[in-house]
């Protein structure tokens, strides 16, 4: 959340409510009624009831885009049996313009719009929308409520206030970082209604909400509350089970952030898939400025579990910083329907994973080799992208169809754009100022309600730091250089050395050696990739499509029973698989084994402890 000139912020909100007061005749809220008590043919229905409209024709939109996703995903494709109203109940004549649209003529009459929402969690693919911005309607057990999928805004009414009022079973509890005002329960029918007030639109796509029956707790975290709502559908796993290690965890990334967020109250709802049925299958989070949405499968085991939170969450709640607390005006003001992209991916998505690995070094949760580790896994990672592409270019264009699946190396050279900025950073200022200091100036100059131009974002770090820091942007983030990491590893008396390295069966890390085609179903092992030992006494290639394996057939469906399972694989045991090479079936065997595969792996020089290198490394990891 950064930088717009406020004089510039001051004069969009200025014209903001201009138009607004254009557009209707009083200052009251958009009211929104979502039913979850009277749910038919697995849909729920929803009514937005602006003010009184004074323009002759107005547009009614359900995203296209929303925040933190990056990709389109058309929520409007989920919406049946669009109706306007009028003032007496007769219906108005619109245009469905697009899978997102619905333009209303005579709009001076219209009193309400109302339709059917499908969710996405229970259909074959989720039509390609990530599971945690997904929506699920299970009647009378879970509703997965991320807001954009259920409500739509009137075209330039965005700013204006919003009550969202939910009519629930009294069975379920709602959980949102979001302060609910309760109506009455009604005994006989047993069912109440949430009542929730928001400022914007924005807002609403902002506070997801998860209805399920009570599996809750919470915790105060340095005067932070932080609520954990749990809906696993069989019961394997309870908010309890989880509390500890989350507890611990954000206490840890509290005191590493120290006073950089003053956030009051946090919000973790975690979804468990069901994988013997049809349900989400896209396994992540996705932030909110409160709020994480995280969806993951119910058959993990605990320790599995407890690690994907640790990894997943810590990394959606240091979006507090920034998107959150950092961004530009493309974010701040975002157009769902006709997006805008920043250039600053590196940053929004890049720090916000660096940070979450730092943070594991600096309190202790992790070893250094353990970290070493993981950034010498996202530079192996980050080699399957193009590594001359400006960075830049890539986050604008992130939706085209150009730069669409360089997505993932956000995650991958993004953090290490982070990495590198810190190194250099203490460099420059003898171990005194690392990207976390930069964050906070940035905090401070800007702050979540005042955005930043995009263009202006790297003038206003160098500013902040040092002149030496355009050369490295220059470089490195605009430019088509690719990161020395040996360099800047020497710098912090570190070097890198080929090694061999254990790996799972079918996954290095978070780099899977399989992938699957959702509109077939199909697996295959992937191609320009080098496989693991076990995979190469196999004798697959990259494009074999997998059939069975020790007689089970597996699917995109069952992909995640196939890596449990494999766990379970002793040493010595035979493995056979059936795959489909060029047309032909070709059996494939090999005996169980430790699968490994060379990388290259990062290690300390053998230095004194008052070398300039070690403390400055000192500073990098524990300051």
């Amino acid at each position: 959340m950064k930088k717009i000139v406020y004089a510039a912020a001051l004069l969009a909100s200025l014209y903001s409510c201009k138009t607004t007061q254009n557009l209707t005749s009083n200052d009251k809220p958009i009211i929104t009624k979502i039913d979850l008590v009277n749910v038919e043919d697995d849909k729920v229905k929803v009514s937005v009831d602006p003010a009184k409209i004074t323009t002759e024709e107005i547009s009614f939109f359900i995203p296209k885009t929303v925040p933190g996703t990056y990709s389109t995903d058309n929520y409007g494709r989920f919406i049946e049996n669009f109706k306007a109203y009028d003032y007496d109940g007769n219906e108005l004549e619109f245009t469905h313009q697009d899978d997102n649209t619905w333009t209303i003529t005579n709009a001076e009459a219209l009193d309400k719009v109302s339709y059917e929402v499908n969710d996405s969690y229970d259909i074959e693919g989720e039509n390609g929308v990530f599971s945690p911005s997904g929506t699920n309607i299970d009647a009378s057990n879970n509703f997965m409520l991320n807001l954009h999928g259920f409500i739509g805004y009137f075209s330039k009414l965005q700013e204006e206030p919003y009550r969202i009022e939910i009519l629930k079973p009294n069975n379920l509890v709602g959980g949102t970082s979001l302060i609910v005002s309760t109506e009455d329960k009604n005994s006989e029918d047993n069912f109440s209604t949430d009542i929730f007030n928001v400022d914007r639109y924005f807002e609403v796509t902002d506070h997801p909400i998860m209805y399920a029956k009570p599996d809750t707790t919470s915790f105060d975290v340095e005067g932070m509350k932080v609520l954990l709502d749990v809906y696993s559908p069989n019961d394997k796993f309870s908010a309890q089970d989880i509390k500890p290690g989350i507890e611990k965890m954000i206490a840890a990334q509290k005191r590493f952030l120290g006073d950089i967020n003053d956030t009051k109250k946090y919000a973790i709802l975690l979804y468990l898939s069901d994988l013997q049925n049809k349900d989400a299958r896209g396994f992540g989070a996705l932030e909110h400025h409160t709020s994480t949405v995280v969806v993951l499968p119910e058959t993990m085991q605990k320790a599995q579990l407890d690690e994907s939170m640790k990894d997943v969450v810590s990394h959606e709640f240091f979006h507090i910083v920034t998107p959150l607390s950092v961004h530009s005006n493309e974010i701040h003001y975002f157009d769902y329907n006709d997006p805008k992209m920043s250039q600053h991916l590196w940053m929004y998505e890049g720090v916000t994973e660096y940070f979450a690995n730092l943070f594991q070094i600096n309190q202790g949760l992790i070893s250094n080799q353990d970290f070493y580790d993981r950034m010498s896994d996202k530079i192996a990672s980050s080699m399957s992208f193009d590594d001359t592409v400006p960075f830049t270019v890539m986050s604008e264009n992130i939706l085209t169809d150009e730069y669409k699946d360089s997505y993932y190396n956000v995650y991958q050279k993004g953090a290490l754009i982070g990495m590198a900025l810190d190194i250099r950073l203490r460099e420059l200022s003898n171990g005194e100022m690392g990207i976390l200091d930069l964050m906070k100036k940035l905090s401070e100059k800007y702050g979540k309600d005042k955005p930043f131009n995009d263009e202006d974002l790297i003038g206003d770090i160098v500013e902040l730091t040092y002149p030496e820091i355009q050369s490295f942007f220059d470089q490195y983030v605009t430019g088509e250089t690719p990161i020395p990491y040996d360099e800047f590893f020497a710098k912090v008396g570190l070097e890198e050395k080929s090694v061999m390295v254990n790996t799972s069966y079918f996954l290095n890390g978070q780099v899977p050696y399989i992938d699957g085609d959702p509109a077939s179903g199909e697996l295959f092992f992937r191609e320009g990739i080098s496989f693991n030992t076990f995979i190469e006494e196999l004798g697959a290639e990259g494009g074999d499509v997998i059939k069975t394996i020790n007689g089970t057939e597996y699917t995109v469906q069952n992909v995640y029973g196939l890596i449990t399972s494999s766990q379970s694989w002793a040493e010595g045991d035979d493995v056979e698989i059936v795959v489909n090479r060029d047309g032909e079936e070709v059996t494939l065997t090999a005996k169980v084994s430790q699968p490994q595969t060379e990388e290259t792996s990062i290690t300390e020089m053998d230095l004194p402890a008052d070398s300039p290198k070690v403390k400055l490394r000192e500073a990098w990891l524990k300051n």
